[in-house]
């Protein structure tokens, strides 16, 4: 009489090798935020000036705070690298674990085009307070527009892709939990829906809404999403009696 039973055999676990998302993640949140604090009220009287603000405004600020907007550049630079780093190790983990869709690709693009526009606002803002610039407040009003337009919607919407790009695989292929997958996808319609800010101010809180709590999906989904493939596979066999 032939019976089926069924036997585990040890399948080797296969690593994927690179920076640790979740620590990345991380100095991109700490690096970024670090930025924000010397210009903003809790370290002088005045602020970064927003969009909404009258033009003088802009301009006085950005002639008379050079050090504080040098000190924000140069920190925030470095959290689009560690940013850029994530992204690339995110695409190659995706691969490793064995997503072939196209989120995979999106998610690098995405996150490149963040990066780089995030650089391009910075390199913008360091231009405005260019000693050769700064005395000009036509040349800066114009350029401190541009650097919030690259900043911006430029930071929200390639951010969004970077998040569905990711969200996406790893809810079909079961590598995130639904409620960051869920919590993802909301921020990535938020970032899309950013690009409605360039003719509708009032849409300005998008913005704000896919970066702040995109630091939580980001730091989440590094510590979360698999590291290994492999373990035991399950097989039947065969016995004759």
């Amino acid at each position: 009489m032939a019976t089926l039973n069924a036997t585990t055999t040890p399948v080797p676990i296969a690593r994927h090798r690179g920076p640790h998302l979740g620590a990345l993640a991380v100095v991109y949140t700490v690096l970024f935020l670090a930025g924000l604090y010397p210009v903003t009220t809790l370290a002088s009287k005045t602020h970064w000036p927003g969009p909404w603000e009258p033009a003088n405004v802009i301009v006085s600020y950005f002639q008379t705070h050079a050090g504080e907007v040098l000190a924000c550049l140069s920190l925030q630079f470095g959290a689009a690298i560690a940013l850029g780093i994530f992204t690339a190790t995110a695409v190659s983990r995706l691969q490793f674990l064995g997503a072939r869709a196209a989120g995979v690709w999106i998610a690098l693009f995405g996150g490149f085009l963040t990066v780089f526009n995030g650089m391009a606002s910075a390199f913008t803002s360091w231009t405005m307070i260019h000693p050769a610039v700064v005395g000009s407040p036509s040349v800066l009003l114009g350029l401190y527009y541009l650097s919030f337009a690259l900043g911006g919607p430029g930071f929200s919407i390639p951010m969004g892709l970077l998040i569905a790009g990711i969200s996406v695989p790893s809810y079909f292929m079961k590598l995130l939990p639904n409620w960051l997958v869920v919590f993802g996808m909301i921020l990535a319609v938020a970032g899309e829906l950013s690009w409605l800010h360039l003719f509708l101010p009032q849409a300005l809180f998008l913005i704000p809404l896919v970066r702040f709590p995109g630091f939580v999906w980001l730091i989440a989904t590094g510590f979360v999403l698999p590291t290994a493939i492999g373990g035991r596979r399950s097989h039947p066999s065969q016995e004759v009696a």
